[in-house]
């Protein structure tokens, strides 16, 4: 299994389908979980998809309308259930925390794990781990609503032919890198920066400056597409984006492979949402998502 995978767990709209089940995204990360939008019946689509309460480490909620958010309820008692070791950080727009509250006491169980409650109120980071930083961006929808971006800090990449030139080998490839030089040899001469890896999480929102920030450079992004393109006065007024709407951010933020996701359950072809992501000049990789589906994270460029 790929230490950085995107799980699906559910791919409708407002309304779930024979097909379809309420919105769930869990982002595995090395060795984290992090577990965007559950809607309703997520919890039965973690065990069908080998998702365990132990897996989770941050959940991460757009927006407080149903499809994103009645699964908590479910997921956070799950949690105090199977008693995970480990701390759990739920991220939430703060204008939602009475939403949040009714959730996380929906109904009595004993509680025997704290959840770190982190509500979000302004665009900027929300945590840094020597893994990835996690930040936020408003986005544009009847309710508040925000957008997610993990990026990993960069990183250096060895390069053999100068390594050799220079007389660096062994133990010496590891003291250069620990300490920035090495016998009057830089870092920077026999390496060159891998850069990190960068996701983002888009849901409910018209185009606004927030999508294009947090869909820069992504090398997998997840967002939205809850209309086909000639239902695009809808999707403005609903605050969603069309299918060719979300791959022209993808085309523009040079994003590596793209999901689209959150298909109204007026279309029946989802064929229809690829057609159109291309039609709109999106050439990279592209993935209509599906419920259960394994997204592997692009390798490093």
């Amino acid at each position: 299994m790929s230490a950085r995978e995107l799980v699906v767990l559910g791919t409708a709209s407002q309304v779930p389908t024979r097909h379809r089940n309420h919105n769930g995204y869990l982002l595995r990360w090395d060795g984290e979980g992090i577990l965007f939008d559950p809607g309703e019946g997520t919890q039965r689509q973690m065990l069908r998809a080998g998702v365990a309460a132990h897996d989770l480490n941050r959940i991460c909620v757009t927006h407080f309308h149903g499809d994103h958010s009645l699964g908590l309820a479910g997921v956070i008692q799950r949690v105090n259930l199977d008693r995970v070791p480990h701390p759990v950080t739920a991220h939430f727009p703060r204008s939602g925390q009475r939403f949040f509250d009714r959730l996380r006491y929906a109904t009595a169980y004993r509680e025997t794990v704290g959840i770190t409650e982190a509500p979000v109120d302004t665009d900027g980071d929300l945590a840094r781990t020597p893994g990835y930083t996690l930040d936020a961006r408003l986005l544009s929808h009847p309710v508040e609503s925000y957008g997610y971006r993990l990026t990993e800090p960069d990183g250096r990449r060895m390069l053999p032919d100068r390594l050799a030139a220079h007389g660096i080998a062994g133990p010496d490839v590891g003291r250069i890198q620990r300490e920035g030089s090495l016998g009057g040899v830089p870092l920077d001469e026999v390496s060159e920066v891998r850069r990190g890896q960068r996701f983002a999480f888009v849901m409910d929102t018209r185009l606004c400056d927030g999508v294009h920030v947090l869909a820069d450079g992504c090398d997998l992004l997840v967002i939205e597409a809850t209309f086909l393109d000639e239902d695009e006065s809808l999707a403005v007024e609903h605050g969603h984006l069309t299918a060719g709407q979300a791959a022209r951010v993808a085309r523009d933020a040079g994003v590596r492979h793209l999901v689209l996701t959150h298909f109204s359950q007026r279309y029946p072809d989802p064929a229809e949402f690829e057609r159109q992501a291309r039609a709109a000049g999106y050439q990279g990789e592209l993935t209509v998502a599906r419920d259960l589906l394994r997204v592997p994270v692009p390798k490093r460029r």
